[in-house]
């Protein structure tokens, strides 16, 4: 067992089913596809944790400065997509054209989760995380 694991003189009270490094790193990612896609499906919890993340990028592009984009450029994936047959972009481009003007009015909440059904294999809730148009 690992030594980060044990809280406290009776041990393991609570042990989390990622590292920090991995729980950050599937974040990153699911906030970039979120950035990209518009709409994700994923856990309740993931979804909580997810709209957090994805709306402190969305103020960032708000502001638009260079620390703005740097800070987002240091969390968000350096991904590319199609736009269209010829054109190509990456999501903190989208995130900053795109994204920061439509929500340029508005403050907070541009992100919502619709709960869904419950994963079949493990039973688990599943919800449907959305940017707000």
């Amino acid at each position: 067992m690992a030594r980060n694991k044990i809280r406290g003189k009776a041990g393991v009270k609570f042990k989390s089913p990622y590292t920090t490094e991995k729980r950050t790193a599937q974040l990153r990612t699911l906030v970039t596809h979120l950035i990209i896609n518009e709409q994700l499906e994923v856990t309740q919890t993931t979804a909580k944790s997810l709209v957090s993340c994805t709306d402190k990028m969305v103020t960032f592009a708000k502001k638009g400065d260079l620390h703005s984009r740097r800070l987002a450029a240091a969390f968000v994936r350096n991904i590319e997509y199609n736009v269209n047959k010829d054109e190509k972009q990456t999501a903190l481009q989208k995130l900053f054209t795109e994204l920061g003007p439509r929500y340029a009015s508005r403050n907070g909440g541009y992100t919502r989760i619709i709960k869904t059904y419950n994963r079949r294999g493990d039973n688990a809730p599943m919800a449907v995380v959305q940017l707000v148009k």
